[in-house]
């Protein structure tokens, strides 16, 4: 095994004051335990909650399953391959890798492959369901007598990674990627060995190029000119001519043996030129709101003078592609049918980018009844715009969303004072987190120079210890910045604020190569078109996401902050990542043509893209107003793209009402929005007949009124039509056409569409054609509002996120000496409610949640233990419990460990332990304390008569999980 280096820390610890220069802005560099000043704000350098963690020592050192030979400058995470880096319950190998058209997995003996064409489906058209091509493993590729503890990570470039084996003897690099066909092979030590599931059926063999099918998929193996292989039941083997490499190539189904021969011919052309290397490029043109990405490839010829390569496409892709022909047969796959280049260096598509706005124009609610109906709707926000439901960073986040609109519209029909309120509101708020004063351990952000990363404090949904969701968090803080830099661009300024909000950028998805402090767009699959969520993607169904629509608000945050600020850069980023992911949704959320889901799944829709399938499911719920709402909310002018195809979202919306067996009665605001987007008059009309309805948590009567109003008066969007200005749309009713546009800036523009309309858009407003004409706004484009920033600094720390203790302590004395030992501090769950020694492994059934429980036990198994004696030995509680959720999505179980030290009835130390989210594959995992506390309360002591529960349930997910006991889950007190 090749050594793993250190890594290449950018806070370096120095007794001289240091500083590093990137893209213009200049970031000191300090020591571990100063905070860092960024303009007026500033960020800590001092651990102040928990942090990533992963496998045996992953936690302190994320390279130490990376090789010399790995990228220098911050690990990359939330990828496909994430989990061969991030291993988070096995220490030695990965989870399986879903690149398409090939899945594989790590080994000891090498790579394992799976083309499987059959897809897994389980529940039911009208509830939760879910369907997964799992890996089903064909063929496995190694060395004769390889036998590695585990595999590294040797490379990785945009989207290929390249695994790593060695044992001492023997040593496997391989380079697999999206969209290639070929897996790559560099070996030493002895023969290159493909272990086949069964005995392979041979149809071609020609002294280096062999074929074969296995399950009924076709492969050919490339060796080096002047090598053979050799059959052997299972087992195909070749010495490589001592040249030590060779590839492996999964054709796609064929419809006779002519057109397989003829393809193994042509992929034959190029088996020897290794991809090298990949990278993105993208071009965003402001005169035709045109989007040009280019996807590149590198390759080193081991032999021969070929220097292209083959690549199969991703619908997304090929529905774009400009100047290339794919090639007849296609491959299956997970996100539909994969279209092939032959012969390609690179390939390139061609997008609109059909434009985002601050917010609709008050074109329906800007005089008469409906504009006393919203200034009344604003007016009661004006004393709490934020409603913030919770202190971390996704909660606050929503809070800073929800004031973001409230003080767009309030501005649109000239009422100053909510939108002052709210421009406060998101001020105040910005400002405190951005602000890491000394002893503060709360609403900052803390880098972590090992792992590359910005991490908010309170941190949630596992933004902290899996770098889960930094794209969802964050969007809002950038997106309501954006709003707040229109009204105050001082606070803006790279020298006041304007810095922190570029760090927030560049750590969910770092648009500047050159700024090795945090890897190239980190939540974002580059080849796949849209972000993961999941920062370890250790899952056997690889990674996932739900949220499509946080992921998008994201994207339009950096449009909006790029164009108000100027910075183009930043601007062009967010184009890229929005016109993509855009055609992305449209394709894998979606489905919008109906070619990509499995024909029996019965869903128009789902809740989760994983990597090897999608289910109509939520980590959280099972309601399908939530399944189809997650991937809607939230609403903006940068969501336009929901209505992009207004039948289908008739369709999405009818799929809705007949899952709930009626319309909607939860987050119906969100669903009457989206309806807003096909069918306005309906949802004005539903909007109307429901006065009573209970608004979203990042929503306000006013924003969800303006948004229906102004779409019942605009019409669907008009994709037929472009600009040649980032902050515009198009909007058609009955034919009639209402161009509009915004101009965040000091100066007037025109804008041109391409139909020829001109629009000149003044300082600082929003402009529209037509019967319309709106003329509230900050006409002074740019000026701050009238009133001023608050003169009292925000708080330095909030109030502790976990409640006190409900019980007083014992008032009676703990004993000065330790009570005789009665029995071992190492525990097993077991079967009728027991803490004790091992029994006989047996099984329980921990209930659904139907809900979310997370820090609340609800329905648990409790396993109790008495009368123990015990002396504190001043460490911690761990523990190991065994639990599968079959083939169940969006599961999560928690557990909570509670301690009377005297046997009294109170609990004095209580240890809630944050949820372990299973993956929907059979088979047991390990929810250990690697998971960190949630929350504690009281102190540990000595057990005298004491007594210990374990309370077991689900916190999240609406399916049941089983929980091994007897000699399976094991509880270990910290006690001698």
């Amino acid at each position: 095994m090749k050594p793993p280096v250190p890594h290449r820390r950018w806070a370096l610890a120095a007794a001289t004051a240091l500083a590093l220069v990137v893209g213009g802005l200049t970031i000191p560099v300090t020591r571990a335990a100063e905070a860092a000043p960024v303009g007026a704000g500033s960020y800590t350098t001092t651990p102040v909650g928990a942090l990533p963690t992963g496998c045996g020592a992953m936690s302190g050192n994320p390279r130490q399953y990376a090789t010399a030979n790995a990228p220098a400058g911050a690990v990359p995470t939330n990828d496909w391959w994430s989990s061969l880096l991030w291993k988070r319950t096995d220490c030695a190998f990965s989870e399986p890798l879903h690149a398409h058209p090939t899945s594989y997995d790590t080994f000891t003996d090498g790579l394992g492959f799976s083309a499987n064409s059959t897809p897994a489906i389980s529940g039911t058209a009208t509830g939760v369901g879910e369907y997964h091509y799992p890996y089903v493993q064909d063929i496995r590729v190694g060395v004769a007598g390889l036998a590695a503890p585990q595999v590294t990570v040797d490379g990785w470039t945009d989207w290929t990674v390249s695994p790593y084996w060695s044992d001492g003897t023997r040593t496997l690099r391989a380079t697999i990627g999206h969209g290639l066909p070929f897996a790559y092979f560099q070996a030493s030590g002895g023969d290159a060995v493909i272990g086949t599931s069964g005995t392979p059926d041979v149809w071609s063999t020609g002294g280096a190029t062999i074929g074969f099918r296995v399950n009924g998929h076709d492969y050919v193996a490339y060796a080096p000119s002047g090598a053979t292989w050799t059959v052997s039941g299972g087992r195909i083997s070749s010495t490589l001519a001592g040249r030590g490499y060779f590839s492996v190539a999964l054709l796609p189904p064929t419809a006779n043996a002519t057109e397989r021969a003829d393809l193994a011919t042509t992929y034959g052309r190029y088996a020897h030129a290794h991809v090298t290397g990949t990278r993105v490029s993208y071009a965003y043109d402001p005169t035709t709101n045109g989007l040009s990405t280019t996807y590149a490839f590198t390759t080193t010829a081991r032999e021969g003078t070929a220097t292209q390569t083959v690549v199969s496409l991703y619908p997304h892709q090929w529905k774009s592609l400009a100047g290339s022909t794919p090639i007849t047969p296609t491959y299956p796959s997970a996100r539909g049918r994969m279209k092939v280049l032959t012969g390609v260096n690179q390939f390139r598509t061609a997008m609109a980018f059909q434009g985002v706005l601050p917010e609709l124009p008050a074109v329906g609610d800007g005089s008469g009844t409906d504009l006393a109906t919203l200034t009344s709707q604003l007016a009661a926000t004006r004393s709490n715009p934020m409603d913030q439901r919770g202190n971390d960073t996704y909660w606050t986040g929503k809070g800073l969303g929800r004031a973001a609109r409230l003080a767009e519209v309030a501005d649109l029909v000239n009422d100053t004072a909510t939108r002052d309120s709210a421009l406060n509101a998101i001020r105040s708020t910005l400002t405190d987190w951005f602000t890491a004063s000394s002893g503060k351990t709360q609403r900052l952000f803390y880098y972590d120079a090992n792992w590359g990363t910005l991490i908010g404090y309170p941190a949630s949904y596992g933004s902290d210890q899996e770098l889960n969701d930094h794209h969802f968090h964050y969007g809002y803080f950038i997106a309501a910045a954006a709003t707040l830099a229109k009204f105050d661009p001082s606070w803006a300024a790279t020298s006041r604020y304007g810095g922190m909000v570029d760090l927030l950028i560049r750590d969910a998805n770092n648009y500047r190569r050159d700024d090795t402090r945090f890897p190239y767009l980190r939540d974002f699959d580059i080849y796949a078109g849209h972000d993961w969520a999941s920062g370890h993607g250790s899952f056997g169904s690889g990674n996932n996401q739900e949220s499509s629509s946080e992921g998008m608000n994201f994207a339009n945050a950096l449009i909006q902050w790029g164009q108000v600020t100027g910075d183009t850069a930043v601007r062009d980023a967010g184009i890229f990542l929005y016109t993509t992911q855009a055609a992305a949704i449209q394709e894998y959320w979606f489905d919008a043509s109906d070619q990509n889901f499995p024909a029996a799944f019965g869903h128009s829709t789902v809740g989760m893209v994983w990597g090897d399938g999608g289910a109509y499911a939520t980590w959280f719920s099972g309601e399908p107003e939530m399944i189809q709402g997650i991937n809607l909310l939230p609403v903006t002018g940068g969501h336009l793209y929901l209505g992009n195809n207004p039948a289908y979202m008739r369709t999405n919306y009818a799929e809705l009402v007949r899952n709930n067996g009626g319309p909607p009665t939860v987050w119906q605001d969100i669903l009457w929005q989206f309806q807003a987007l096909g069918d306005p008059d309906a949802a004005l009309a539903n909007l109307r007949a429901n006065p009573g309805y209970t608004p979203e948590e990042g929503e306000s009567r006013a924003h969800t009124f303006h948004w229906i109003r102004n779409l019942a008066a605009l019409g669907t969007v008009d994709t037929t039509v472009t600009a040649n200005h980032p902050l515009s749309a198009v909007f058609s009713r009955n034919g009639a056409r209402t161009y509009v546009a915004s101009n965040p800036t000091a100066s007037p523009i025109t804008v041109t569409f391409s139909t020829g309309t001109r629009l000149t858009v003044a300082a600082g407003r929003t402009a529209t054609t037509g019967a319309y004409t709106w003329s509230g706004g900050n006409a002074s484009g740019g000026v701050p509002p009238s009133t001023t920033p608050p003169t009292t600094a925000p708080p330095t720390t909030a109030p502790p996120t976990t409640a006190p203790p409900t019980t007083p302590p014992p008032t009676t004395a703990a004993p000065t000496t330790p009570p005789p030992n009665s029995g071992s501090p190492t525990r097993y769950l077991l079967a009728g409610g027991g803490l004790g020694a091992a029994g006989s492994a047996a099984t329980t059934t921990v209930a659904a949640a139907n809900g979310n429980h997370d820090g609340t036990p609800t329905n648990p198994q409790v396993f109790t233990a008495t009368g123990l004696n015990l002396a504190y030995s001043g460490a911690q509680t761990t523990f190991d419990l065994f639990l599968d959720a079959g083939a169940a999505v969006g599961n999560g179980v928690q557990v909570r460990v509670s301690y009377d030290l005297t046997g009294n009835g109170s609990w004095d130390r209580t240890e809630t332990w944050r949820y372990f989210a299973t993956d929907p594959v059979a088979g047991y995992e390990h929810y250990t304390q690697a998971a960190g506390l949630a929350s504690a309360t009281g102190s540990l002591g000595t057990l005298s008569n004491g007594t210990v529960r374990v309370e077991v349930w689900s916190a999240i997910g609406n399916n049941p999980t089983t929980l091994g006991v007897g000699n399976q889950s094991v509880l270990r007190l910290p006690y001698s």
